[in-house]
């Protein structure tokens, strides 16, 4: 009997606010033929509004976070902030895969390089760029979550980001999100259909 083919791995990074989440989102309700599962990934920050653990993200402690980093179960993490992690553990990508399903991967770039850098061409990493550091402003703004001193923050880091662009395979620059999706949308297909090195 023939082995079931293992999913593919996609691996979206962009700045926050960039329009990220909105694409991914987009992907796996508007396109369940590309069979996209979610990799939910762990941070230490208390959960948002009507967030759930196992849903949008595993919440731990940065007790537990530091735990589980010395027994090398993380694929990537990162200490963004003081006590502040978030990382994605291997044995939940793993299983999906082995169920052949395809995973997506919403990450900083710094963890979206290190995954690409462990699966090789299994993966395939896209970057979503936004069309300025100002359009960036606006948008963090418009969304009135967080406090002006942390969108400083985002956008420091945001102008550090940029700099990963082009350690991805692809970049697609969300200046209209519609052009964005649909970029998005023929770059992820042909590789789920093609396969690596496409």
């Amino acid at each position: 009997m023939k082995t079931p083919e293992k999913g593919r791995l996609i691996i979206i990074s962009a700045p926050s606010g960039s329009g990220k989440s909105t694409i991914i989102n987009w992907l796996m309700q508007e396109h369940p033929e590309l069979c996209l599962t979610f990799s939910v990934s762990c941070t230490s920050r208390p959960p948002r509004g009507t967030e759930q653990h196992g849903v949008e993200y595993y919440f731990l402690s940065p007790e537990e976070f530091r735990e589980r980093i010395a027994r090398n179960e993380f694929l990537e993490y990162e200490e963004v902030y003081a006590d502040r992690f978030y990382g994605t553990l291997k044995a939940p990508v793993e299983q999906l895969r082995e169920e052949g399903k395809n995973v997506v991967f919403d990450v900083d770039v710094k963890g979206g390089c290190a995954i690409k850098e462990h699966y090789g061409d299994q993966a395939l990493s896209l970057f979503i760029q936004p069309p300025s550091i100002e359009a960036l402003r606006s948008r963090l703004e418009k969304r009135g979550t967080d406090a002006p001193e942390v969108i400083s923050q985002r956008l420091e880091r945001a102008a550090f980001e940029l700099t990963f662009a082009e350690k991805f395979d692809r970049v697609v620059v969300n200046d209209d999100l519609a052009v964005a999706e649909q970029e998005a949308y023929d770059i992820v297909s042909q590789f789920i259909n093609n396969g690596p090195g496409q």
